[in-house]
Protein backbone atom coordinates (compact mmCIF):
# COMPACT_ATOMS: atom_id res chain seq x y z
CA UNK A 1 0.00 0.00 0.00
CA UNK A 2 1.42 3.63 -0.51
CA UNK A 3 2.48 5.28 2.38
CA UNK A 4 0.76 8.38 2.89
CA UNK A 5 0.14 11.39 5.54
CA UNK A 6 -3.53 10.67 6.38
CA UNK A 7 -4.95 14.09 5.92
CA UNK A 8 -6.09 16.01 2.88
CA UNK A 9 -1.87 17.66 3.07
CA UNK A 10 -1.00 14.48 1.35
CA UNK A 11 2.51 13.72 1.34
CA UNK A 12 3.99 17.25 1.67
CA UNK A 13 2.44 18.59 4.29
CA UNK A 14 3.28 22.27 5.35
CA UNK A 15 4.06 23.30 8.64
CA UNK A 16 1.10 25.34 9.05
CA UNK A 17 -1.15 22.80 7.98
CA UNK A 18 0.05 20.71 10.18
CA UNK A 19 -0.30 23.04 12.67
CA UNK A 20 -3.95 23.82 11.99
CA UNK A 21 -4.45 19.97 11.85
CA UNK A 22 -3.11 19.44 15.27
CA UNK A 23 -5.11 22.27 16.68
CA UNK A 24 -8.52 21.01 15.09
CA UNK A 25 -7.55 17.51 16.41
CA UNK A 26 -7.69 16.06 12.64
CA UNK A 27 -4.18 14.62 12.85
CA UNK A 28 -1.99 14.02 15.40
CA UNK A 29 1.80 14.33 16.17
CA UNK A 30 2.06 10.72 16.26
CA UNK A 31 -0.01 10.09 13.16
CA UNK A 32 2.74 12.12 11.34
CA UNK A 33 5.32 11.09 12.79
CA UNK A 34 4.58 7.58 12.27
CA UNK A 35 4.04 8.42 8.31
CA UNK A 36 7.04 10.27 7.66
CA UNK A 37 9.40 6.95 9.35
CA UNK A 38 7.13 4.64 7.12
CA UNK A 39 7.88 6.97 4.00
CA UNK A 40 11.75 6.43 5.09
CA UNK A 41 11.78 3.13 5.92
CA UNK A 42 9.94 2.70 1.60
CA UNK A 43 12.38 4.82 0.16
CA UNK A 44 15.43 5.84 1.99
CA UNK A 45 16.99 2.72 1.28
CA UNK A 46 17.40 4.06 -2.16
CA UNK A 47 17.40 8.00 -1.56
CA UNK A 48 20.62 7.38 1.22
CA UNK A 49 18.98 10.75 2.35
CA UNK A 50 19.91 9.81 6.55
CA UNK A 51 22.64 9.67 8.02
CA UNK A 52 20.87 8.25 11.18
CA UNK A 53 17.07 7.74 12.07
CA UNK A 54 16.01 8.49 15.54
CA UNK A 55 12.99 6.40 15.49
CA UNK A 56 12.24 5.61 18.80
CA UNK A 57 12.90 8.32 20.21
CA UNK A 58 10.79 10.74 17.16
CA UNK A 59 7.67 8.54 18.62
CA UNK A 60 7.90 8.65 21.86
CA UNK A 61 8.57 12.69 21.53
CA UNK A 62 5.16 12.11 19.14
CA UNK A 63 3.15 10.39 21.92
CA UNK A 64 4.20 13.23 24.47
CA UNK A 65 2.92 16.22 21.95
CA UNK A 66 0.04 14.38 21.26
CA UNK A 67 -1.27 14.09 25.08
CA UNK A 68 0.01 17.64 25.61
CA UNK A 69 -1.95 19.14 22.39
CA UNK A 70 -4.87 17.18 23.51
CA UNK A 71 -4.62 18.63 27.07
CA UNK A 72 -4.40 22.07 26.24
CA UNK A 73 -0.50 22.67 26.36
CA UNK A 74 0.32 23.37 22.75
CA UNK A 75 3.33 25.26 22.55
CA UNK A 76 2.98 26.98 19.10
CA UNK A 77 2.74 26.49 15.46
CA UNK A 78 5.84 24.33 15.76
CA UNK A 79 5.24 21.75 18.14
CA UNK A 80 4.82 17.98 16.63
CA UNK A 81 6.56 19.28 13.50
CA UNK A 82 8.97 16.07 12.10
CA UNK A 83 12.22 17.87 11.55
CA UNK A 84 15.59 16.78 10.42
CA UNK A 85 19.47 17.72 10.95
CA UNK A 86 22.44 18.18 8.65
CA UNK A 87 24.77 15.61 10.46
CA UNK A 88 27.56 18.65 11.41
CA UNK A 89 24.35 20.26 14.19
CA UNK A 90 25.70 18.78 17.44
CA UNK A 91 23.00 16.51 19.27
CA UNK A 92 24.21 15.39 23.22
CA UNK A 93 24.77 11.79 23.45
CA UNK A 94 24.19 11.55 19.71
CA UNK A 95 27.05 10.67 16.98
CA UNK A 96 27.74 13.71 14.79
CA UNK A 97 30.15 12.02 11.54
CA UNK A 98 30.59 15.49 10.10
CA UNK A 99 29.91 13.46 6.76
CA UNK A 100 33.20 11.81 7.90
CA UNK A 101 34.15 7.96 8.10
CA UNK A 102 37.06 8.90 10.61
CA UNK A 103 34.24 10.45 13.10
CA UNK A 104 31.26 7.59 12.33
CA UNK A 105 32.05 7.15 16.35
CA UNK A 106 32.63 10.68 17.48
CA UNK A 107 29.73 11.22 20.42
CA UNK A 108 28.65 15.08 21.00
CA UNK A 109 28.73 16.02 24.52
CA UNK A 110 26.23 19.09 24.17
CA UNK A 111 23.47 20.04 21.89
CA UNK A 112 24.15 23.44 20.41
CA UNK A 113 21.40 26.42 20.77
CA UNK A 114 19.48 26.10 17.41
CA UNK A 115 18.85 22.31 18.75
CA UNK A 116 17.84 22.93 22.12
CA UNK A 117 15.02 25.80 20.16
CA UNK A 118 14.00 23.69 17.77
CA UNK A 119 13.29 20.85 20.08
CA UNK A 120 12.25 23.51 23.04
CA UNK A 121 9.50 24.70 20.67
CA UNK A 122 7.77 21.35 20.12
CA UNK A 123 9.62 19.86 17.23
CA UNK A 124 10.42 16.16 16.98
CA UNK A 125 14.05 14.95 15.42
CA UNK A 126 13.70 11.89 13.12
CA UNK A 127 17.53 11.84 12.43
CA UNK A 128 20.57 13.04 11.19
CA UNK A 129 21.49 13.85 7.23
CA UNK A 130 24.02 13.01 5.44
CA UNK A 131 26.34 15.44 4.22
CA UNK A 132 29.64 16.10 1.98
CA UNK A 133 32.62 15.18 4.05
CA UNK A 134 33.08 18.41 6.70
CA UNK A 135 30.79 20.39 4.43
CA UNK A 136 33.23 21.14 1.92
CA UNK A 137 31.77 20.45 -1.68
CA UNK A 138 29.02 21.90 -3.41
CA UNK A 139 27.97 18.99 -5.37
CA UNK A 140 26.43 16.76 -2.82
CA UNK A 141 29.00 14.15 -3.41
CA UNK A 142 30.17 11.84 -0.41
CA UNK A 143 32.66 8.84 -1.78
CA UNK A 144 32.76 6.94 1.84
CA UNK A 145 29.58 7.59 3.76
CA UNK A 146 27.34 7.73 0.41
CA UNK A 147 25.70 10.33 -2.14
CA UNK A 148 22.01 10.96 -1.73
CA UNK A 149 20.20 10.23 -4.53
CA UNK A 150 18.34 13.69 -6.44
CA UNK A 151 14.82 12.42 -6.15
CA UNK A 152 13.71 14.27 -9.34
CA UNK A 153 15.25 11.74 -11.33
CA UNK A 154 15.41 7.87 -10.17
CA UNK A 155 16.67 6.72 -13.16
CA UNK A 156 19.78 8.25 -13.95
CA UNK A 157 22.18 9.27 -10.75
CA UNK A 158 22.04 13.49 -10.43
CA UNK A 159 23.44 15.33 -8.17
CA UNK A 160 21.51 16.34 -4.79
CA UNK A 161 23.55 19.35 -4.42
CA UNK A 162 25.99 19.98 -1.37
CA UNK A 163 26.92 20.32 1.48
CA UNK A 164 23.35 19.49 2.85
CA UNK A 165 22.71 17.18 0.52
CA UNK A 166 20.58 14.73 2.73
CA UNK A 167 18.06 17.91 4.03
CA UNK A 168 17.15 18.37 0.54
CA UNK A 169 16.79 15.32 -0.39
CA UNK A 170 14.77 14.17 2.78
CA UNK A 171 12.65 17.35 2.56
CA UNK A 172 11.95 17.18 -1.27
CA UNK A 173 11.13 13.93 -0.62
CA UNK A 174 8.50 13.81 1.90
CA UNK A 175 10.90 12.11 4.41
CA UNK A 176 10.56 15.52 6.35
CA UNK A 177 8.87 18.21 6.70
CA UNK A 178 12.00 20.27 6.65
CA UNK A 179 15.47 20.11 7.96
CA UNK A 180 18.47 22.57 8.37
CA UNK A 181 21.70 23.11 6.66
CA UNK A 182 24.71 25.76 6.25
CA UNK A 183 25.57 27.62 4.37
CA UNK A 184 29.68 28.45 3.54
CA UNK A 185 29.40 29.00 -0.25
CA UNK A 186 26.30 27.81 -1.24
CA UNK A 187 25.10 24.37 1.18
CA UNK A 188 21.86 25.48 2.07
CA UNK A 189 20.81 27.30 -1.47
CA UNK A 190 22.52 24.69 -3.88
CA UNK A 191 20.57 21.90 -2.77
CA UNK A 192 17.60 23.76 -2.48
CA UNK A 193 18.32 24.46 -6.11
CA UNK A 194 18.81 21.28 -7.49
CA UNK A 195 16.11 19.64 -5.41
CA UNK A 196 13.28 21.73 -6.02
CA UNK A 197 13.09 23.56 -2.26
CA UNK A 198 13.68 26.91 -0.76
CA UNK A 199 16.59 27.76 1.27
CA UNK A 200 17.24 30.49 2.98
CA UNK A 201 21.10 31.55 3.57
CA UNK A 202 21.24 33.94 6.60
CA UNK A 203 23.32 36.56 7.04
CA UNK A 204 26.70 36.47 9.53
CA UNK A 205 24.61 37.80 12.47
CA UNK A 206 21.29 36.11 12.03
CA UNK A 207 21.89 33.01 13.50
CA UNK A 208 24.47 31.11 15.81
CA UNK A 209 26.97 28.70 14.99
CA UNK A 210 27.77 27.17 18.60
CA UNK A 211 26.97 23.61 18.73
CA UNK A 212 27.75 23.48 15.10
CA UNK A 213 31.44 21.06 13.40
CA UNK A 214 33.10 24.71 11.74
CA UNK A 215 34.33 24.54 8.41
CA UNK A 216 35.39 28.66 7.95
CA UNK A 217 34.21 30.60 11.23
CA UNK A 218 34.38 33.56 8.97
CA UNK A 219 31.97 32.00 6.30
CA UNK A 220 29.62 29.55 8.27
CA UNK A 221 25.94 30.18 8.55
CA UNK A 222 22.91 28.03 9.27
CA UNK A 223 20.02 28.24 7.76
CA UNK A 224 15.83 26.31 7.13
CA UNK A 225 15.63 23.85 4.18
CA UNK A 226 11.64 24.00 3.45
CA UNK A 227 9.24 23.39 1.06
CA UNK A 228 7.38 26.86 0.89
CA UNK A 229 8.61 30.61 1.61
CA UNK A 230 6.28 30.66 4.59
CA UNK A 231 8.03 27.32 6.07
CA UNK A 232 10.75 28.73 5.72
CA UNK A 233 9.68 31.95 7.42
CA UNK A 234 8.23 30.11 10.45
CA UNK A 235 11.14 27.64 10.95
CA UNK A 236 13.89 30.31 10.99
CA UNK A 237 11.12 31.85 13.63
CA UNK A 238 12.35 28.91 15.68
CA UNK A 239 15.98 28.80 14.77
CA UNK A 240 16.42 32.59 15.77
CA UNK A 241 14.61 31.30 19.12
CA UNK A 242 11.94 33.82 19.01
CA UNK A 243 9.25 32.06 21.58
CA UNK A 244 6.45 29.87 20.40
CA UNK A 245 3.69 32.36 21.56
CA UNK A 246 5.43 35.48 20.28
CA UNK A 247 5.62 33.38 16.82
CA UNK A 248 1.47 32.83 16.67
CA UNK A 249 1.28 36.20 17.14
CA UNK A 250 3.37 37.67 15.21
CA UNK A 251 1.58 35.57 12.21
CA UNK A 252 -1.49 36.56 13.35
CA UNK A 253 -0.87 39.96 13.31
CA UNK A 254 1.87 40.14 10.62
CA UNK A 255 4.60 41.57 12.84
CA UNK A 256 8.11 41.23 13.65
CA UNK A 257 9.68 38.66 10.90
CA UNK A 258 6.28 38.41 9.33
CA UNK A 259 5.90 42.39 8.57
CA UNK A 260 4.83 43.02 5.45
CA UNK A 261 4.56 39.56 4.48
CA UNK A 262 1.88 39.67 2.23
CA UNK A 263 2.93 43.75 1.00
CA UNK A 264 4.00 42.21 -2.28
CA UNK A 265 6.59 44.13 -4.35
CA UNK A 266 5.66 47.09 -5.58
CA UNK A 267 7.21 49.64 -5.40
CA UNK A 268 10.53 47.87 -4.92
CA UNK A 269 13.64 48.39 -6.83
CA UNK A 270 15.52 44.96 -8.39
CA UNK A 271 19.28 44.28 -9.83
CA UNK A 272 19.21 41.70 -12.47
CA UNK A 273 21.66 39.83 -14.56
CA UNK A 274 23.92 41.84 -16.89
CA UNK A 275 24.91 40.05 -20.31
CA UNK A 276 28.24 38.90 -18.87
CA UNK A 277 26.92 36.83 -16.24
CA UNK A 278 23.75 35.59 -18.20
CA UNK A 279 26.06 34.08 -20.62
CA UNK A 280 27.51 31.56 -17.63
CA UNK A 281 23.71 29.78 -17.63
CA UNK A 282 22.15 27.69 -19.59
CA UNK A 283 18.91 28.21 -21.56
CA UNK A 284 16.61 26.59 -19.23
CA UNK A 285 18.01 28.45 -16.46
CA UNK A 286 17.76 31.90 -18.22
CA UNK A 287 14.26 31.16 -19.40
CA UNK A 288 13.11 30.37 -16.11
CA UNK A 289 15.13 33.42 -14.44
CA UNK A 290 13.01 35.73 -17.40
CA UNK A 291 9.55 34.25 -15.98
CA UNK A 292 10.22 34.86 -12.80
CA UNK A 293 12.01 38.70 -13.05
CA UNK A 294 9.00 39.12 -15.69
CA UNK A 295 6.38 37.85 -12.32
CA UNK A 296 7.80 40.27 -10.19
CA UNK A 297 7.61 42.87 -12.87
CA UNK A 298 3.66 42.39 -13.23
CA UNK A 299 3.74 42.71 -9.86
CA UNK A 300 4.90 46.26 -9.69
CA UNK A 301 8.62 45.80 -9.40
CA UNK A 302 11.22 47.97 -10.87
CA UNK A 303 13.41 46.24 -12.89
CA UNK A 304 17.11 47.44 -13.41
CA UNK A 305 20.12 45.63 -14.47
CA UNK A 306 22.87 45.41 -12.10
CA UNK A 307 26.56 45.29 -12.89
CA UNK A 308 28.61 44.33 -9.72
CA UNK A 309 31.79 45.85 -9.25
CA UNK A 310 33.61 42.50 -9.35
CA UNK A 311 32.41 39.06 -11.08
CA UNK A 312 30.89 36.99 -9.32
CA UNK A 313 33.46 34.60 -10.73
CA UNK A 314 36.53 36.49 -8.78
CA UNK A 315 34.58 36.74 -5.45
CA UNK A 316 32.95 32.77 -5.72
CA UNK A 317 37.16 32.31 -5.88
CA UNK A 318 38.04 34.69 -2.96
CA UNK A 319 35.38 32.76 -0.81
CA UNK A 320 36.53 29.63 -1.69
CA UNK A 321 40.11 31.01 -0.41
CA UNK A 322 38.96 32.19 2.75
CA UNK A 323 36.80 28.87 3.50
CA UNK A 324 39.92 26.34 2.47
CA UNK A 325 42.31 28.17 4.68
CA UNK A 326 40.09 28.26 7.76
CA UNK A 327 38.85 24.53 7.01
CA UNK A 328 42.25 23.47 6.51
CA UNK A 329 42.96 25.19 9.81
CA UNK A 330 40.19 22.93 11.72
CA UNK A 331 41.01 19.55 9.91
CA UNK A 332 44.35 19.35 8.85
CA UNK A 333 45.02 16.55 11.37
CA UNK A 334 42.51 14.04 9.34
CA UNK A 335 43.73 15.30 5.65
CA UNK A 336 47.41 15.74 6.77
CA UNK A 337 47.69 11.99 7.23
CA UNK A 338 47.36 9.65 4.23
CA UNK A 339 46.15 6.39 5.76
CA UNK A 340 42.81 8.42 7.43
CA UNK A 341 39.87 7.38 5.76
CA UNK A 342 39.00 10.55 3.99
CA UNK A 343 36.89 11.20 1.11
CA UNK A 344 39.87 11.68 -1.48
CA UNK A 345 37.46 14.33 -3.76
CA UNK A 346 37.48 16.81 -0.33
CA UNK A 347 40.59 15.84 0.51
CA UNK A 348 42.32 17.24 -2.60
CA UNK A 349 40.00 20.49 -1.93
CA UNK A 350 41.32 20.62 1.55
CA UNK A 351 44.95 20.03 1.21
CA UNK A 352 45.17 23.28 -0.90
CA UNK A 353 44.75 24.78 2.38
CA UNK A 354 48.44 23.76 3.23
CA UNK A 355 49.79 26.63 1.17
CA UNK A 356 47.91 29.70 2.81
CA UNK A 357 49.32 31.93 5.27
CA UNK A 358 48.25 33.64 8.60
CA UNK A 359 49.49 36.47 6.95
CA UNK A 360 47.62 36.54 3.52
CA UNK A 361 44.80 35.23 5.30
CA UNK A 362 44.78 38.46 6.81
CA UNK A 363 45.26 40.11 3.58
CA UNK A 364 41.82 38.17 2.00
CA UNK A 365 39.99 39.41 5.30
CA UNK A 366 41.18 42.94 4.49
CA UNK A 367 40.08 42.65 0.91
CA UNK A 368 36.99 41.15 2.22
CA UNK A 369 35.41 44.60 3.56
CA UNK A 370 36.73 46.54 0.78
CA UNK A 371 35.02 44.67 -1.19
CA UNK A 372 31.85 44.82 0.80
CA UNK A 373 31.84 48.65 1.12
CA UNK A 374 32.36 48.68 -2.96
CA UNK A 375 29.39 46.40 -3.17
CA UNK A 376 27.30 48.24 -0.83
CA UNK A 377 28.03 51.41 -2.56
CA UNK A 378 26.43 49.89 -5.80
CA UNK A 379 23.82 48.88 -4.55
CA UNK A 380 22.38 52.37 -4.05
CA UNK A 381 19.32 52.53 -5.27
CA UNK A 382 18.65 49.05 -5.04
CA UNK A 383 16.10 46.91 -2.69
CA UNK A 384 17.37 43.51 -3.91
CA UNK A 385 19.08 41.44 -6.13
CA UNK A 386 17.80 38.86 -8.84
CA UNK A 387 19.98 35.99 -9.69
CA UNK A 388 19.86 32.52 -10.64
CA UNK A 389 20.84 30.09 -7.80
CA UNK A 390 22.22 27.76 -10.24
CA UNK A 391 23.82 28.22 -13.69
CA UNK A 392 22.41 24.21 -14.80
CA UNK A 393 19.88 22.07 -13.64
CA UNK A 394 21.30 18.74 -11.58
CA UNK A 395 24.08 17.09 -14.07
CA UNK A 396 24.87 13.55 -14.00
CA UNK A 397 26.91 12.03 -10.76
CA UNK A 398 28.94 10.51 -13.48
CA UNK A 399 29.39 13.95 -15.61
CA UNK A 400 30.37 16.08 -12.60
CA UNK A 401 34.05 17.69 -12.37
CA UNK A 402 34.91 17.63 -8.58
CA UNK A 403 37.53 20.46 -9.31
CA UNK A 404 34.82 22.75 -10.36
CA UNK A 405 32.17 24.22 -7.72
CA UNK A 406 28.59 25.21 -8.58
CA UNK A 407 28.47 28.00 -6.52
CA UNK A 408 29.28 30.69 -9.35
CA UNK A 409 25.95 32.44 -8.02
CA UNK A 410 26.18 31.62 -4.26
CA UNK A 411 29.48 31.62 -3.07
CA UNK A 412 29.43 36.14 -3.30
CA UNK A 413 27.00 36.38 -1.30
CA UNK A 414 28.79 34.48 1.63
CA UNK A 415 31.61 36.54 0.91
CA UNK A 416 29.64 39.95 0.89
CA UNK A 417 27.37 38.82 4.23
CA UNK A 418 24.39 39.36 2.22
CA UNK A 419 21.14 37.30 3.13
CA UNK A 420 19.66 34.91 0.13
CA UNK A 421 16.81 33.09 -0.32
CA UNK A 422 17.13 30.35 -2.81
CA UNK A 423 13.12 29.06 -4.19
CA UNK A 424 12.01 27.21 -7.09
CA UNK A 425 10.97 28.55 -10.39
CA UNK A 426 9.13 27.21 -13.29
CA UNK A 427 10.93 23.67 -14.22
CA UNK A 428 13.13 22.95 -17.26
CA UNK A 429 12.57 21.29 -20.25
CA UNK A 430 13.17 17.93 -18.74
CA UNK A 431 10.83 18.66 -15.79
CA UNK A 432 14.10 19.05 -13.28
CA UNK A 433 13.91 21.62 -11.09
CA UNK A 434 15.13 25.60 -11.03
CA UNK A 435 15.78 28.05 -8.85
CA UNK A 436 15.87 31.69 -8.51
CA UNK A 437 18.07 33.28 -6.08
CA UNK A 438 16.48 36.82 -4.14
CA UNK A 439 20.14 38.69 -2.13
CA UNK A 440 19.18 41.73 0.28
CA UNK A 441 21.72 43.26 2.28
CA UNK A 442 22.63 41.58 5.40
CA UNK A 443 19.69 41.65 8.58
CA UNK A 444 16.78 41.82 5.59
CA UNK A 445 15.85 38.36 6.08
CA UNK A 446 12.23 39.33 6.11
CA UNK A 447 12.57 41.40 2.82
CA UNK A 448 13.64 38.23 0.69
CA UNK A 449 11.16 36.22 2.53
CA UNK A 450 8.49 39.09 1.48
CA UNK A 451 9.95 38.83 -1.85
CA UNK A 452 9.81 34.94 -2.20
CA UNK A 453 6.43 35.04 -0.77
CA UNK A 454 5.06 37.10 -3.51
CA UNK A 455 6.70 35.32 -6.30
CA UNK A 456 5.48 32.04 -4.85
CA UNK A 457 1.70 33.41 -4.96
CA UNK A 458 1.92 34.01 -8.88
CA UNK A 459 2.28 29.90 -9.01
CA UNK A 460 0.60 26.94 -9.11
CA UNK A 461 0.40 24.07 -7.23
CA UNK A 462 4.29 22.99 -6.77
CA UNK A 463 5.20 19.81 -8.33
CA UNK A 464 6.64 16.79 -6.91
CA UNK A 465 8.86 13.81 -7.15
CA UNK A 466 6.64 10.65 -8.57
CA UNK A 467 7.67 7.96 -5.93
CA UNK A 468 4.52 5.48 -7.51
CA UNK A 469 6.78 3.09 -8.59
CA UNK A 470 8.69 2.85 -4.86
CA UNK A 471 5.50 3.37 -2.68
CA UNK A 472 3.33 0.51 -4.57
Amino acid sequence: MPVTIPNPTGSYPSISALAEAFQDGSLTPSDVVQAHLQRIEKLDSTLGSFQAVYAEDALAAAGAADEAIASGHRVGPFHGIPFALKDIFEVESRVTTCGSWAMQDRISLHSGPIVHRLIAAGGILLGKTKTVECALGGWGTNQRMGTPLNPWDLSHPRVPGGSSAGSGVAVAAGLSVCATGTDTGGSVRLPAAFCGLTGLKTSKACLPTAGIMPLSHSLDTPGPMTRSVMDTALMLAVMQGCESWRIEYDLEHHTGLFNKFLDGVSGLKFGVLDDYERKNCSVDILASYDDAVNRLLALGAEIEVFTTPERYVDLAAANGAITIYEGYGYHKDFYDDPQAPMDEDVRKRMLTGRGLTPASQVERLAAQLQCQTRFDIALKGFDALLTPTITDTAPLLSEIDQDISPGHFTRPFNYLDMCALSMPTLPAADQLPTSLQIVARAGQESLVLRIGAALERTFEVPAYPDFSALLD
